[in-house]
């Protein structure tokens, strides 16, 4: 994990700053845009600059948790080679390829026509859940990890303790297209990522959650155990 990154991934303000420089924002727009990893040599010939001049930004966007690296083995005698992509927690910005968007909406249709309903589909989001919070620091009460992590997925959280515990509305939906298409199945999947979440990270319970079926705002209620 980088310096000053948080359990679950870069926060927006080390985002900024690591995208702040414009040569490092066109080296990650190459990666972003790209569907395979990308050599240091490739992308500096891509944006016409020189390897050791790309190398460094890319090792800043590594230790801040943006980018992963993939060793490969040189043929015969040399050096392995590093091959650098978005790591998995690394935000789009909008870059992805639209390849992606449009798999989303195929697998969701699949979904839909193979009967799958709600329950189903959240547990299958639940194992995603589990996965981001084995990488949450467990010193971090659960509402607090909730929020951050659907903050850095985001889902701009505005939240409410009280004495049953924590409100946490979302003002921001980046599943918004594909939940007005099919608001069952969506929004099922991101209740079950944030139950599979909360339920292993422990210390809450997810006991209520609104979407866009219901007339209130969408939100979730955290119980704290």
């Amino acid at each position: 994990m980088g310096e000053g990154t948080s359990a679950t991934g870069p926060t927006r303000l080390e985002i900024l700053k690591a995208l702040g420089d414009n040569t490092r924002y066109a080296v990650y727009l190459e990666l972003a845009r790209s569907p395979r990893p990308r050599a240091t040599a490739e992308i500096a010939e891509t944006l016409g600059l020189h390897p050791n001049t790309v190398r460094p930004h890319l090792e800043r966007m590594r230790d801040v948790g943006l980018l992963e690296v993939q060793t490969v083995a040189a043929g015969g005698v040399g050096r392995p080679h590093h091959r650098y992509l978005l790591a998995a927690d690394a935000p789009s910005l909008g870059l992805e390829p639209p390849t992606f968007p449009m798999l989303a909406r195929m697998l969701i249709g699949v979904a839909e026509s193979a009967g799958i309903d709600g329950d189903v589909a959240a547990e299958v989001a639940a194992t995603e859940g589990v996965r981001l919070a084995a990488r949450t620091d467990r010193s971090v009460p659960c509402a607090d990890a909730a929020e951050l992590m659907l903050a850095e997925l985001g889902f701009d959280p505005e939240r409410a303790d009280d004495a049953d515990g924590t409100i946490i509305a979302f003002t921001h939906c980046p599943f918004a297209e594909l939940a007005a298409a099919n608001p069952e199945l969506v929004c099922s999947l991101h209740r079950g990522l944030l139950t599979g979440f909360v339920d292993t990270v422990g210390g809450g319970t997810v006991v209520a959650f609104n979407d866009r079926s219901h007339r209130e705002p969408c939100l979730a209620q955290i119980a704290t155990e």
